[in-house]
């Protein structure tokens, strides 16, 4: 066996092996959130779990007494639907006609600041969001609600603007991915414009629109810090837009620092009904997503996949589908007796939703700069400030260090395995294998698993390895594995984009594998790879739920070792703000972390940007 030959047998078990962490930390999640639950669900039991009305419990109970307390979880999960529900009507909405305004009405040179405005939306960590909730939302409802504002209009409206991202991104891709031939066909039909977007291009990208929705709804019923910073958080059923309610994320995050036995086990069993919701989100988004869209044979009608591509083997032709689209769907009669379309309104529609898009970036960032800059103008000490136990002035020189240090081990740890997971499911794996299908329903689980649970989970193997209490080598290893589905999926998109002809043309002059893979193939990818590991150490500054759990929540000193506890910035801004005492040193905290966090943001997509160039040779 030549050496070449050897090499490539090593790199393949070394990038095999990779994608087997993928599966066990799947395999681990599941085992522990249930093992531990187990007890609790038998104490109480099943159904007066689900279904039970009342929440008080005994923090003194444990599994070999009589049970006392309520453990009854109902009303968090009407809360946590009502609260979902809410995102959608506010953001899902909002966010199909912006879609639809960049893809048919946004001017090209406008299209490209929204887009990356956009984009910037989903950079900010969701504790900010949470910030600008009880520092600006609770405030303006607060003058038409009774209670101050907490209750499912703010929460809605908080994660409305959070989910509103992910639905334009996914939902104009879609859009844009409808062949040109519908828009062409109905036109030439005496379609206006309007009509030709509403009737024919909408319906057509369906399947995509359906997808964003549903990764929409997976993102709101896995928030946690930004709804327990609006909701209000009393035990109750949303009755109406200003009633406090609680959801399960933030039960979780509010009981288990002081939790017994059995309220333990209930609060992990509350993550385990949590993540049952999200994975059956995400089945049914794989099963939208990974479906083409085909209509009866039998009526004729063209096949579309999810990624744009015709099958015109139909029998009725591309002109009688356009026509059956176009039935009177009414008017509107003005004062004038001026007849509007509906779909005139709905372009109307659109170009509203853009600009409250554009809007709410300019306003969630303008606010919290307005608030924050002179604060950090007033006390730039806080940057610096070294911290001594029990000091009266506050500084966040240490979570900036701790922020770091996070950032830099994590990376260490998830992107070798992201990217070697990435590797063998494009270059190595065999299409339709068992093993890779595995491989790949593992990834798809541990993108949607909400932070909480990574949180849970963390606390409950980590932190007793490490020495029973929160630590910094916990923490990172926690969310190590939240960003290894974020590696894999953006390395592996930019594999795909390398030409094979590069490939066939390194095999063909004697190189083997992995030299091919090494050095031609991941350079090529490179700028794909280097924007997911940027966004990736954004997504560890802008996490706050999982160190809670796995590094303590306390505002402490720089970590001395791996097996010291810390605080993050995320975190730092959820104390600070929570206790109320330390307001504008909190909005100069939200300052330094949506800096940072847009900072590394736009620096993805500028080094991107430059190293396309540079490979295409421009």
């Amino acid at each position: 066996m030549t050496k070449t030959n050897v090499k490539d047998k090593i790199g393949k078990s070394l990038f095999m092996a990779a994608a087997v962490i993928c599966v066990i930390s799947v395999v681990t999640i599941f085992i522990f959130l249930i093992v531990k639950s187990a007890p609790a669900l038998k104490k109480i039991g099943f159904f007066d779990f689900l279904f039970g009305t009342e929440w008080s419990p005994d923090k003194d109970a444990t599994y070999d007494k009589p049970l006392t307390g309520s453990y009854g979880v109902a009303k968090m999960i009407a809360g946590t639907l009502a609260a979902t529900l809410g995102a959608i009507i506010t953001g899902g909405i909002t966010g199909y006609f912006t879609a639809v305004f960049l893809a048919f009405y946004c001017p090209k040179k406008i299209k490209k600041f929204l887009c990356a405005a956009i984009n910037l939306l989903a950079g900010i960590p969701s504790v900010v969001y949470g910030f600008f909730g009880i520092s600006f939302v609770l405030p303006l409802l607060s003058n038409i609600a009774p209670n101050g504002g907490d209750g499912l209009m703010a929460t809605s409206i908080i994660l409305g603007i959070m989910i509103l991202p992910t639905v334009v991104s996914l939902s104009r891709t879609a859009l844009e991915a409808v062949p040109k031939s519908y828009y062409e066909g109905s036109v030439s039909l005496g379609a206006n414009h309007n009509r030709t977007v509403f009737s024919v291009m909408s319906p057509a990208a369906k399947s995509g629109i359906f997808a964003s929705l549903i990764l929409g709804i997976g993102r709101a019923l896995g928030e946690t810090m930004a709804v327990v910073m609006v909701a209000g958080n009393s035990v109750a059923y949303p009755k109406d837009l200003f009633t406090s309610f609680r959801v399960l994320t933030a039960n979780i995050v509010l009981e288990m620092g002081y939790a017994g036995e059995v309220q333990t086990g209930a609060l992990i069993a509350s993550g385990v009904v949590l993540l049952v919701f999200v994975l059956i989100t995400n089945l049914a988004f794989g099963l939208i997503s990974g479906k083409i869209v085909v209509k009866a044979v039998n009526k004729g009608t063209s096949v579309q996949s999810a990624d744009g591509k015709i099958d015109k083997s139909a029998g009725v032709t591309l002109n009688q589908k356009i026509k059956n689209f176009f039935s009177p769907i009414g008017s509107f009669c003005g004062k004038a007796a001026y007849k509007l379309h509906l779909s005139d309104v709905k372009a109307a529609l659109a170009i509203i939703c853009g600009v409250l898009a554009a809007s709410s970036l300019a306003i969630v960032i303008g606010f919290i700069m307005v608030k924050g800059v002179p604060e950090l103008v007033k006390d730039p000490a806080i940057l610096y400030r070294k911290y001594e136990f029990g000091m009266q002035d506050v500084t966040i020189y240490p979570a900036i260090i701790t922020t770091l240090e996070t950032v830099t081990l994590s990376l260490l740890i998830s992107v070798p395995i992201g990217i070697m997971t990435a590797i063998f499911l494009n270059e190595y794996a065999k299409q339709g294998n068992v093993f890779v299908k595995i491989i790949r329903s593992a990834i798809d689980v541990l993108a949607g698993v909400p932070s909480i649970v990574f949180g849970l989970f963390g606390m409950i193997v980590f932190v007793p390895a490490f020495g029973g209490s929160g630590s910094l080598i916990a923490g990172t290893l926690t969310i190590s594995m939240m960003l290894l589905p974020v590696i894999v999926r953006s390395t592996e998109e930019s594999l795909k984009t390398v030409s094979d002809s590069l490939r066939e043309g390194s095999l063909a002059l004697g190189a083997g594998k992995v030299r091919t893979i090494f050095r031609i193939v991941l350079p090529s990818a490179l700028p794909g790879i280097l924007s997911a590991v940027i966004l990736s150490a954004g997504r560890v500054i802008s996490e706050s739920a999982p160190f809670i759990y796995t590094m303590g929540s306390v505002i402490r000193g720089i970590p001395k070792n791996l097996t010291d506890g810390g605080t993050t910035l995320a975190v730092a801004l959820y104390r600070l703000a929570g206790e109320g005492w330390h307001i504008g040193e909190a909005y100069a905290t939200a300052v330094v972390l949506v800096v940072i966090v847009l900072a590394l943001t736009l620096t993805s997509e500028i080094i991107s940007e430059k190293l396309s160039k540079k490979i295409r040779g421009n």
